[in-house]
């Protein structure tokens, strides 16, 4: 197999880190930059995996914590596995259940504040993380040892190492704490892989990048994790209620310490403003739910200026449940091929308005086309040195 990543095209426009590469796995070949569609549940709501294909989506995200919640780890691996058993035949990753500890930590807060018996989020120790079952409740072990052995089980192509992902707001004391925290989970994952690999399908680990919104824990992480035995690198804690602002620092901040010769992903990053400035810092992949959970409102992304320079492009939101829509015949770009029918914005808001679940599908099949044309116009931008 080739090599997990290779570099194809450095900008050479001043200031710019952006690049072009090639991923390859055993279940395909990823042009970068990429954006990374949500299946958190080894699905992407509302599409077929023949309809995932048809929008050319290189690869998708699958959540662990979900996927080990319902049906179980034991059940995807008894099935042969996450692309067997969703039938996703494309490159997977899949996240540790580190962004757990920040979502569900949230509603434990909540529900401090409400008075509630049982919160989502149990303990958070050096040894790992405990939370609560979404499904039934029922109390969930995750340590780096174990999120590995769900991953691995799972089987997507790329996991991501155990991690704590620091809550906004949280003092320069304790995201010390956390920092070092996920760099000694990295360690155990890495361990952990060495010594259980799986028998048959070639996989890869990315560390992850923490140190919330201070300068010199960010920095002190990428350049830890430049020292470790991982095949990828992620940024993690980003987008967790911070200003695009801010974001866009702490990003900035690493880029310099972005290892060349790995790829490096953007946890949970992926508007197209943030995927067009981002870039430029050396980010090789995005996940985002947003335009899929957008489409799923009725909302369709819109962009204008492909054909044209970097700098002039304009990107748009319709909304298809206002009435405007109700006489107007205009056709989606959607080719005929996909769905069997070249919908019209009435048609859509029609289904929408009748709650009719088509509706849905479509929208989700117009987004993520327009998210890869706006990929595919950056990396030719990027091999002309716009970006």
């Amino acid at each position: 197999m080739s090599p997990f990543y290779k570099a194809a095209h450095t900008s050479t426009k001043a200031g710019s880190r952006a690049r072009t590469g090639i991923i390859t796995t055993p279940h395909g070949t990823v042009q970068t930059p990429a954006f990374v569609p949500v299946a958190t549940k080894g699905t992407l709501k509302g599409l077929s995996p023949i309809q995932i294909d048809s929008v050319h989506a290189q690869l998708s995200f699958v959540n662990t914590y979900h996927l080990v919640t319902h049906p179980g780890h034991e059940v995807v691996k008894n099935a042969g596995g996450i692309h067997a058993y969703s039938g996703m035949q494309r490159t997977l990753m899949s996240d540790s259940g580190g962004f757990q500890v920040f979502s569900l930590a949230k509603q434990s807060r909540r529900a401090s504040v409400r008075g509630d018996e049982d919160p989502m989020l149990v303990k958070i120790s050096e040894s790992g993380v405990q939370f609560r079952s979404l499904f039934d409740g029922q109390l969930i072990e995750f340590s780096p040892e174990k999120s590995m052995e769900y991953q691995i089980d799972i089987g997507a192509d790329i996991h991501m190492a155990f991690d704590e992902c620091t809550y906004n707001g949280a003092t320069h004391e304790y995201t010390v704490e956390s920092v070092h925290r996920t760099h000694g989970w990295l360690d155990r994952c890495i361990a952990y892989r060495r010594d259980h690999s799986h028998p048959t399908h070639i996989q890869f680990l990315y560390g992850i990048i923490q140190g919330g919104c201070f300068e010199d824990l960010r920095i002190e992480s990428a350049k830890h994790l430049r020292t470790r035995e991982v095949d990828g690198v992620a940024i993690g804690g980003v987008s967790v209620g911070e200003s695009k602002s801010e974001m866009r620092d702490q990003v900035r901040w690493i880029s310099p310490y972005l290892p060349e010769d790995k790829p490096v992903h953007l946890l949970g990053v992926g508007h197209m403003d943030d995927i067009l400035d981002l870039v430029a810092y050396g980010i090789d992949t995005f996940d985002c739910v947003e335009p899929s959970r957008l489409a799923r409102m009725g909302i369709l992304l819109m962009i204008e200026g492909l054909h044209g320079p970097l700098s002039q492009l304009k990107w748009s939101e319709l909304d298809m449940t206002k009435n405007e829509f109700k006489s107007d015949f205009t056709l989606l770009p959607i080719p005929q091929t996909i769905l069997g029918i070249q919908p019209t914005y009435s048609y859509l808001h029609h289904l929408f308005k009748q709650k009719e679940l088509l509706g849905y599908t479509i929208a989700t099949v117009h987004n993520l086309l327009v998210m890869e044309s706006l990929m595919a116009r950056i990396r030719r931008g990027i091999e002309e040195n716009e970006i």
